[in-house]
């Protein structure tokens, strides 16, 4: 059984205190109840989105640099709970410890970025083509970030949108997955901390988390208060979400599915190509919006990759995420396995042959959906591909020609992540060119998996378009002003337009 109490006690949270209400939480472990919290009602969730809204118009007047200081702090609190935090990750959402450390590495790391983005918040100065005349373009603080995130990373979405939110002068609500809302409580605790030592300039409400399902979620996102609403979730949620901001015409920013593969060229280094093809398809279970689900090989090298990868699958080691060591955990919940299992059938039906798959450790773990990662060669790109599964399946099919490796892996409605392995320049180039990959992420020699927070993270097509973590990813939660200042004693029109009175 998982020790929740002492992981939550570690974090400052009582459990005996998340006891008692109606959203029951599990963890993927064992399938033990772990928790049952009190949901927020619309009463409850209005008013944390009415104190979010007047954090805002005072925490918009804190200089930048100061804000970035609350985030600075909020980053040394994640240094301190980092083992605690990873230990809550992989209890609550079943990804490998290694992995949890990872995901609160990546948060402390966006603080990072933050703090120096605080000093950073540049605008541009612009030639006016009247005498007398400044332009100059502002960004200037949005409003209240509304943040709906997934189970499958709990905590470095939020901290994503949140660093960046929070020295661009934002107040946050999150709407965390209810699969994990623990980690989500923890998260708004260690913040808390850090806003006791940062003092009175960071207003009351100005973070908060909401408990519950999609009701409470559909809440936020048609509350014109919420200025801009970032969800990370599946392509049918970004569907439902996307057109509600627009008709309120408010901001949203999308992070939806991904189908992701990687092209494996004639002279790609072998050696490099299987570690990364098997991190990216069973790290967290197969259950990363970039996890790598299609394997396009040269026909030259298909015999070989397909043999060096399933001897490798054969030694992967299944088990408690929580034990170091094991290097996949179990899948969320019982309806990700049948998801799992229906798409490995439909792949059969397609003339798809499986190597793996089926249910792990059922007897250890009788409430817990482990699973064998599962390869399937298929003969061509099918319509099984096409559809993302949450789940650790890894479709390989062989290409004759470059550009027919490219239509493969562009022939699908994700647009997230994608790779190649080559030593030819030409091929890596064209990869990563306007007639390469259509993805937003594009990598060379690296696999689909493990994106750094310098960049900006996002993708195109269903994937949602919207972009998060690093590079100008901050713009999202400002707003653009252009100003014009007349320093002349004349009003000369622009375009040479006149207007004698």
């Amino acid at each position: 059984m998982v020790n929740m109490d002492q992981i939550l006690a570690d974090l400052g949270l009582d459990a005996a205190s998340l006891k008692g209400g109606s959203l029951k939480v599990y963890s993927p472990v064992d399938g033990s109840e772990v928790a049952a919290l009190k949901e927020d009602s619309k009463k409850s969730t209005s008013a944390k989105i009415a104190a979010a809204d007047d954090a805002f118009k005072a925490w918009r007047s804190v200089p930048a640099p100061r804000r970035g200081e609350l985030v600075r702090l909020l980053g040394e609190e994640l240094r301190t709970n980092k083992e605690a935090l990873s230990a809550l990750v992989t209890a609550e959402c079943g990804k490998i410890i290694e992995e949890g450390r990872g995901e609160v590495q990546e948060m402390i790391d966006i603080c990072d970025f933050a703090v120096g983005l605080s000093r950073q918040l540049y605008g541009l100065t612009i030639v006016s083509e009247r005498p007398g005349h400044h332009m100059r373009e502002f960004w200037q603080p949005l409003g209240v970030v509304g943040v709906i995130s997934a189970f499958n990373f709990p905590v470095a979405v939020w901290a994503w949108n949140s660093a960046l939110a929070l020295v661009c002068g934002d107040a946050v609500v999150w709407k965390p997955s209810e699969k994990t809302p623990l980690t989500a409580l923890a998260c708004q605790k260690i913040l808390e901390r850090a806003i006791e030592r940062f003092g009175d300039d960071a207003p009351t409400g100005l973070s908060s988390v909401l408990v519950g399902g999609r009701e409470v979620g559909e809440q936020l996102v048609d509350d014109r208060r919420v200025a801009l609403v970032s969800a990370t979730g599946s392509t049918a949620m970004g569907r439902a979400v996307g057109p509600r901001v627009a008709k309120r015409f408010g901001k949203s920013l999308l992070e939806l599915g991904g189908n992701n593969a990687i092209i494996v060229a004639p002279s790609a280094d072998l050696n490099l190509v299987l570690p990364a093809t098997v991190f990216g398809a069973v790290g967290t279970a197969g259950q990363r919006c970039t996890s790598t689900r299609r394997l396009i090989v040269h026909e030259s090298l298909y015999d070989d990759v397909v043999a060096r990868l399933k001897k490798a699958y054969a030694s992967i080691r299944i088990g408690n995420p929580l034990e170091a060591g094991n290097l996949v955990g179990p899948l969320i919940d019982k309806e990700s396995f049948i998801g799992m299992e229906k798409a490995l059938e439909a792949a059969v039906k397609e003339g798809g042959v499986v190597t793996g798959g089926g249910r792990a450790l059922a007897d250890e773990f009788p409430g817990g959906y482990y699973v064998n990662p599962a390869i399937v060669e298929m003969a061509r790109q099918t319509e099984s591909m096409v559809e993302e599964t949450f789940a650790p399946i890894l479709y390989i099919v062989k290409y004759t020609d470059f550009d027919e490796a490219l239509a493969i892996q562009n022939d699908v409605p994700q647009g997230l992540s994608s790779a190649i392995f080559t030593l030819d320049v030409r091929e890596a180039e064209k990869f990563i060119s306007s007639a390469g990959s259509d993805c937003g992420i594009a990598n060379v020699n690296i696999g689909t998996s493990g994106a750094e927070i310098g960049g900006a993270f996002g993708g195109e097509k269903e994937t949602g378009g919207g972009r998060e973590s690093g590079s100008d990813a901050w713009k999202a939660y400002m707003r653009r002003q252009t100003c014009t200042v007349n320093y002349s004693n004349d009003l000369p029109l622009a375009q040479g337009i006149t207007f004698d009175l």
